[in-house]
């Protein structure tokens, strides 16, 4: 059994300097592939470095967070747009709108993710949605852009069956679980028999959210197998099976002629 980590931050200074005994446990463990969302200026070398030290199992995105989105964003997202004909990346992320922590730039939020949006339209990349506090706007956004040619995942989805249902309308997004779905109040299992294993993709978000048994513990990519193991029990089928098929959903989000994966 395989399993693909569609969201991860193993670069992170959280890992240091454990990147590599990481990296074997999660082989070890039948961990596939990782896939690295960018956040902002300050992580893309470090971001780089984990990927040219593992090519074919560690793989790029690149993206400004919407929690990164200050008074200095144009230049800011100018320099993260330079690096895009630099080198190969899988998806344009982690891009979106977060509202939970702080409204100021609210409307700056929503132009970077819409010119990222177009990024992605305009290099043919999935892209990697972050949305926290903001699934309106986000909605607003996709719309706008282009709900219909934009494709790629809501990750760490945690939303409402409303939600879900408009999700359900956008016909090339998947929704990344990751472990939230296994902690003990969550509704989360409830909400995702409302969809079909065919949406989901999995992900650990590494270092945050860790899977029971492992919650308030630094998150790492072997522990996708818990959450594995909590949406097979969701649908309904054996491990084996969602593993299989959450492995090729990530393929085909993923993938593309000119980056076979």
């Amino acid at each position: 059994m395989k399993l693909i980590d569609t969201h991860t931050h193993l670069y992170l200074e959280e890992f240091d300097p454990e990147q590599p005994e990481l990296v074997n446990k999660a082989r070890e463990s039948g961990i596939e592939k990782l896939f690295l969302p960018n956040v902002d200026l300050t992580t893309v070398d470090r971001m780089h470095a984990l990927c040219d030290a593992y090519p074919g199992f560690a793989y790029p995105m690149m993206g400004l967070h919407p929690t990164s989105v200050g008074r200095d964003y144009v230049a800011v997202l100018k320099k993260t747009e330079s690096y895009l004909d630099k080198r190969c990346y899988y998806a344009i992320g982690e891009i979106g709108m977060d509202l939970y922590w702080d409204k100021t730039y609210l409307k700056e939020q929503q132009e970077v993710f819409e010119t990222q949006l177009r990024w992605s339209l305009d290099m043919n990349l999935p892209v990697a949605i972050h949305n926290r506090e903001a699934f309106p706007y986000t909605l607003e956004s996709l719309y706008k852009i282009g709900a219909d040619k934009l494709r790629g995942v809501f990750h760490s989805f945690t939303g409402t069956a409303d939600d879900l249902a408009e999700i359900e309308k956008l016909p090339n997004f998947k929704i990344g679980i990751n472990g939230v779905v296994t902690f003990k109040n969550s509704r989360l299992s409830e909400v995702l028999k409302q969809t079909s294993l065919e949406k989901i993709v999995l992900e650990t978000d590494a270092p945050y959210l860790a899977p029971v048994p492992y919650r308030g513990k630094r998150n790492e990519p072997h522990y996708l197998w818990k959450t594995a193991e909590k949406v097979a029990e969701t649908f309904s089928v054996p491990l084996e099976k969602a593993a299989e098929t959450t492995t090729m959903n990530a393929k085909v989000l993923f993938g593309g002629k000119d980056k076979l994966i």
